[in-house]
């Protein structure tokens, strides 16, 4: 007696590298390596008078990071450098050199007093302190 098999045109055994890696995470989504760039994940929460915003971003020196305030839209961006190097004695094994940014912008509910904002970054943890802009008084206008 025979055997009767159906065919399946998107059986991985005609192609098995065709779809090879097609719903793998994108480059820098993931901080698994030590060699890609890290993800920035980030808190908000809001008070009767503030917000405040932590963002989690290891490894990055405080000084590569970059927040700006525009009206009621927060941009956090970092730049992230890594040199390593592994030697045997005087002689170099492997020199590997890795350069990336990465970052956020979010806006918020209200706009951002930028004179009373502050931050603070400690161990890999950037805290932002950013007080709501007071309401303007709504001015009722004279009809002559």
């Amino acid at each position: 007696m025979s055997k009767l098999t159906r065919y399946d045109p998107f059986s991985m055994e005609l192609a098995p590298d065709l779809f090879q890696g097609l719903f793998r995470p994108l480059r820098g989504m993931l901080a698994a390596d030590e060699d890609e760039v890290p993800s920035m994940k980030i808190d908000v929460s809001e008070s009767g008078n503030a917000y405040t915003v932590k963002a989690e971003m290891p490894g990055v020196d405080k000084k590569d990071i970059d927040v700006k305030i525009d009206g009621n839209v927060v941009s956090i961006h970092a730049k992230v450098e890594r040199n390593t190097e592994q030697k045997e004695g005087e002689r170099v094994i492997r020199r590997e050199r890795y350069s990336g940014a990465f970052g956020r912008t979010f806006s918020l509910a209200s706009d951002i007093d930028e004179s009373a904002a502050s931050a603070q970054y400690q161990d890999g943890v950037l805290s932002l302190t950013l007080p709501k802009k007071a309401a303007a008084e709504q001015k009722r206008l004279q009809i002559e």
